[in-house]
This record gives C-alpha cells, sequence and structure tokens, in this order.
C-alpha cells in the first residue's frame, strides 16, 4: 500500500504525490469550505480585525465582541436557546460530559466516540436500535427519582447509519433523561443549519438535549460547540474547562459567523454531489440519505481506486483484526466528471 502520511499541502479535491495526481474522495471536509477561496477571504477579514489568537479565558474583563456574536447566531442558526463556543470538539465533548457527570449516571449507547467518554472506554457495542429498546425499558424500570445521562453519537458516519431517537419518547414522562448527542459528522451537512437528526421531537417532553459538536468537519472551523437550554448552558459557563481555557481563534469565529452565502452554496453543490453519485452508484455500496459517506467491504476496493487515481479512505473496523472498511466520501469540491469516473471504476 502506497504511503500518504506525509503530505505537504491541502487535502482538497486533487492530491499531488510522486508526480501524479490523485482525485481525493477521503476526509471530513463534507462542504470542502477548508480550501474554498471564498471562505478563506472572510477568513483572512477576520485576521486582519482579530489577529491570530486570543490566548485569554473567556473570564478575563477584556473580552473581544465576536464570541458572543457567534455564539448568540449559532443558537438562532441550529434551532437552541443557547449555544457556547470551544476550541475544539473534544473540549467541548468532555465538558458537556464531565458537567452532566455530576448530575444523572451516564448510560452510554454503542460505539459511542471517545471524545464523549468519561474516563475509560464504556465497552458498549451491538445495535442501536435494540440498545434504545433495553435502554427505555432500564429507565422506566427504576423505582427512585434517579436521573439519567444518555451519551450518543447522532449518526454511524462509518458504515453508514442515520440514528433514530424516537424511542426515548416513550420513557416515562416523570423520568429525569438528558439526552446528550455528539453530532460532530453531522450538523449543517446532513441538513441545512440543522443538526443532522430532528431532535425537536423532544420538545415538551421530559427529554432534555444537550447536542456537541466539532465544528472542523462540514463547518471548516477549528472550534468546537456546544447548544442546550439556557438552563444547562449556565451550568456548562462554570466549568473549568471553559474558565481555564483559551478560546477558539476569534478569526475562524468571523468566518463561521459571516459565511452564510458561501455555506448554502457549498451545502446546495454537496447534496447535488450525493444525489448524482447514489444514482449512478445504485446499491453497489452502502449509504444513506442525505450524508456524503459511502462505504464497502471489498477488500479490494482501495488498491483498485489508487491503480485508476483515487484515493479514499480505508482501514480496519471495527476492530484491528477485522477487513478494511472502504470509506468514499463525496464533497462538494468534486465535479460529475469526477462522480462519472469513480462510478465507472466500481461499476466494471
Amino acid at each position: 500500500m502506497k504511503d500518504f502520511r506525509n503530505l505537504h499541502q491541502s487535502t482538497g479535491r486533487l492530491i499531488h504525490h510522486h508526480q501524479k495526481d490523485y482525485l481525493f474522495f477521503g476526509g471530513t471536509a463534507y462542504l470542502g469550505l477548508s480550501v474554498n477561496e471564498a471562505y478563506i477571504d472572510v477568513y483572512k477579514e477576520g485576521l486582519s480585525r482579530y489577529g491570530l489568537n486570543n490566548g485569554t479565558s473567556r473570564n478575563n474583563n477584556i473580552q473581544l465582541d465576536i464570541f458572543d456574536v457567534a455564539e448568540h447566531r449559532a443558537a438562532s442558526r441550529f434551532g437552541f436557546e443557547s449555544a457556547l463556543l470551544v476550541s475544539s470538539g473534544y473540549l467541548a465533548a468532555q465538558l458537556a460530559v464531565k458537567s452532566l457527570s455530576s448530575v444523572g449516571k451516564l448510560i452510554y449507547a454503542p460505539h459511542t466516540h471517545p471524545a464523549l467518554w468519561l474516563d475509560t472506554n464504556p465497552q458498549v457495542v451491538g445495535n442501536m436500535d435494540s440498545w434504545l429498546i433495553q435502554t427505555v425499558q432500564q429507565i422506566n424500570n427504576v423505582v427512585d427519582d434517579q436521573q439519567f445521562v444518555i451519551v450518543s453519537n447522532s449518526m454511524d458516519n462509518l458504515t453508514p447509519e442515520h440514528y433514530d431517537f424516537s424511542p426515548l419518547l416513550t420513557i416515562n414522562p416523570d423520568k429525569k433523561v438528558i439526552l446528550l448527542v455528539d453530532d460532530s459528522h453531522g450538523i449543517g451537512v446532513v441538513r441545512a443549519n440543522r443538526t443532522s437528526t430532528d431532535l425537536s421531537i423532544f420538545e415538551g417532553s421530559a427529554i432534555e438535549v444537550v447536542v456537541v459538536a466539532s465544528l472542523a468537519k462540514g463547518l471548516g472551523t477549528d472550534a468546537g460547540m456546544i447548544l442546550s437550554s439556557n438552563k444547562w448552558m449556565e451550568k456548562f459557563r462554570k466549568s473549568p474547562f471553559f474558565t481555564g481555557a483559551s478560546p477558539a481563534s476569534p478569526a475562524s469565529m468571523y468566518a463561521f459567523t459571516h459565511s452564510q452565502d458561501i455555506y448554502m452554496a457549498a451545502f446546495e453543490k454537496l447534496h447535488q454531489n450525493i444525489d448524482f453519485f447514489a444514482n449512478l452508484i445504485g446499491d453497489r455500496l452502502s449509504h444513506i440519505p442525505n450524508f456524503a459517506v459511502f462505504s464497502s467491504t471489498e477488500p479490494e476496493l482501495y488498491e483498485k481506486l489508487v491503480q485508476n487515481g483515487f484515493l479514499i479512505s480505508s482501514f480496519p473496523y471495527p476492530l484491528e483484526t477485522d477487513p478494511p472498511l472502504n470509506r468514499i466520501v463525496l464533497s462538494s469540491l468534486h465535479q460529475e466528471e469526477d462522480l462519472k469516473k469513480l462510478a465507472q471504476i466500481i461499476c466494471a
């Protein structure tokens, strides 16, 4: 297998390696914003205004306005009462899970991302649908007033699979439950300016929702975000993970809040590509509606594509001893001709 681990360039549509160009279908930059020239120009405006970074606590008596502006716009954009922006998705997840661990018993879903682990791997595996049914039964059978924090990814971005959390609505309404969801791969990607799964179904129910996400994937911004009600945000803002950490780059926050038109154009192009490729490929790859990942367990696929000038993600999953899971990741950067060539090789 050729080694592509020491590249001296950005990972955009093309990767140049050893005098050869490869069409890149990997990574997580679904909207292509990290190399989008218009988005980079807005980022440069932020650099000119705010400088490279702001290495002080958000509790400092002297603050830049962009952080509050970005948080207010993020809350409105994604449909929550309040938002908190920090320097990474990992920090956002750790802040939320450690804060909520003092509130209720943590119940982990299968294959929850390591950023959400309180300490060690919770070692929960299995089918998500079955797990949801068992979790509802577990909570409903508790006789005291114990509070629970359900911790889960919003989706499986590898195989891939959308998660349906509606079975949780059958939890007895007198139970106290918080649903903590990591939507790093889906937010703003599966649905425009929304979480990947419709969490509004819990409005008016006894289940309170908290969302964490890395913005460094689809949204092209080196930052992490927490979305919740004002009630829980007040607790999160008192966490030492927030008060003791430097914030995200103010220039990135500026770009995040001043690029809606750029984002929407990229979103629409991505979904055109998803629909176009899905029609070309049929059932030859595993895929789900409105998501950019198409996967295959065919062991020879990676080498076949590399030989024809395509780079995809490929690694053993879920165990290191398992066959490689090949992931073809579409982005808004891809052109129809790229998708046609890729489909022809896969279908040959």
